[in-house]
């Protein structure tokens, strides 16, 4: 069983989840699961399909966002608007959770929503350090 890391009461993060894992997802509450791991990164992941299918049999919306290394632009961007639209909780997973932390962390700079020290310190409190990261919210943090 996949650990579910609460970062926000709207938003979690995973490493790479099982069927079984969306199938809890769905009863624990979450309305939306996010993949921001590459398909066939490792031949072992479950295909993208099985994904969206257990996804859409527990209930949740179901959203590709898949990048390696630190998020792109158009990642942030498209993290950025399903978090201002998404239905309910949020779970995004990658393979050990870091990528969709990332994720998940810039694009609540760009929007604005949280100043990098709050976002820096709710990831640490999920278990993730995003100390290293500081410069790069700070720029994508509106200026006041």
């Amino acid at each position: 069983m996949t650990e579910f890391h609460r970062v926000t009461p709207s938003f979690a993060v995973a490493g790479q989840v099982t069927l079984d894992d969306i199938a809890r997802a769905g009863a624990e509450g979450f309305k939306v699961l996010v993949i921001n791991r590459p398909e066939g990164e490792d031949p072992d992941q479950p295909k993208d399909d099985e994904i969206r299918a257990a996804a859409q049999a527990a209930g949740l919306a179901f959203h590709a966002l898949p990048f390696a290394g630190p998020p792109p632009p158009a990642a942030v961007a498209a993290t950025a608007e399903l978090l201002e639209t998404a239905p309910g909780p949020v779970l995004a997973y990658c393979r050990t959770g870091r990528r969709s932390i990332m994720a998940w962390a810039m694009a609540e700079a760009l929007a604005g929503a949280k100043r990098p020290e709050e976002i820096i310190a709710l990831a640490a409190k999920a278990g993730y350090d995003l100390g290293g990261a500081r410069g790069a919210l700070e720029t994508l943090a509106p200026k006041p």
